[in-house]
């Protein structure tokens, strides 16, 4: 099954496949983020919950479970609870980086105010837990409890990393698992696990959604250097604007002379950005290599997740997971 026939993206033809269990979530979804006593909690969930996004991890979830023969009531919880946790840390995210902005519509944050946005992603993450209960698996709630630490744990690693010029690869990874890797694992992983298939099929959907939720954010991390800010929605060198030392930076100052490491040392860790700076990154980007270095990173890691997929029976739905895993980096090509 080719990325071209049909012409939907993967994720679409995932939603279409799963239609009906996704209008489960949907149900659920609408149905928990009710408060009898603080109607301002379902305004801005509804808000957020309804602006659309490709709901990706829940599917990631429902695809996981039914690929592996899975036929009773609770994927659904999980998706439902994988949904809640990510919108919880989008809320959460939204205040920290003050943004104004997401999905192109006011964020809550904006909106509302702080106060909510952090209350409610608290009430949604209380929620989120009272899901993964229901289905009675206590590997489940483990997997799902240790994504929502991890996830946490990788934002504050990452609010000591951004700007520091000795961050790593190895400590970027470690923020790439947190912010983003940790969910996709947890949504695949715990649909082998609902579905009871033997433990090496439950390591490869673990293995596929860790390579996954890696290769979409290193692509992500590239396209804020090279995108089209029509197709990306953000303009060409935000991250460097707002100080973020993502791949690319990492890979260009680890190979720096000292006079473009004192370049990097300004406009990075004192943030004094004067005119030309953007491209003159771009230049130093470009003369190590970085970009495209980081390119095959992106894709290795997507090889990784498609690998990974051999070890699930062969369906529609297998194939469909590989081709989103060369979705994630076809943006690169």
């Amino acid at each position: 099954m080719g990325l071209d026939t049909p012409n939907k993206k993967p994720h679409d033809r995932l939603a279409e496949l799963l239609s009906e269990d996704m209008g489960g979530v949907n149900a659920l979804i609408r149905e928990r983020m009710a408060s009898k006593h603080a109607p301002r909690i379902p305004e801005v969930t509804a808000h957020l919950v309804e602006a659309g996004g490709k709901r990706l991890r829940p599917l990631l979830t429902l695809a996981s479970a039914r690929l592996c023969g899975y036929q009773g009531p609770f994927h659904v919880h999980l998706a439902a609870t994988v949904e809640f946790i990510h919108t919880a840390t989008l809320l959460h995210d939204d205040v920290v980086d003050e943004s104004s902005q997401r999905r192109g519509r006011p964020t809550a944050n904006l909106l509302w105010d702080n106060k909510s946005s952090v209350l409610v992603g608290d009430y949604l993450f209380a929620r989120s837990f009272q899901l993964m209960v229901e289905p009675g698996n206590l590997r489940v709630l483990n997997i799902l409890s240790n994504a929502a630490a991890t996830i946490a744990e990788g934002e504050v690693l990452q609010l000591t990393a951004a700007q520091d010029l000795k961050t790593t690869e190895e400590i970027y990874l470690q923020v790439v698992r947190g912010k983003t890797a940790a969910l996709f694992s947890a949504a695949t992983e715990v649909g082998g696990v609902i579905a009871g298939v033997p433990e090496e099929q439950v390591q490869a959907l673990f293995t596929y959604g860790d390579a996954l939720g890696i290769a979409f954010q290193i692509a992500d991390d590239l396209l804020d250097y090279q995108g089209d800010s029509s197709a990306t929605g953000k303009n060409v060198g935000d991250d460097f604007r707002e100080r973020k030392l993502t791949l690319p930076l990492i890979k260009a100052v680890a190979r720096a002379s000292d006079e473009e490491r004192a370049f990097w040392v300004r406009t990075i860790e004192k943030g004094d950005q004067r005119d030309g700076d953007l491209e003159h990154a771009l230049e130093l980007l470009n003369a190590h290599a970085a970009l495209e270095d980081t390119r095959t990173d992106a894709l290795a890691w997507a090889e990784k997740a498609k690998d990974a997929m051999t070890e699930l029976p062969q369906s529609e739905l297998r194939d469909l997971l590989i081709d989103l895993a060369d979705f994630v980096v076809a943006r690169l090509y």
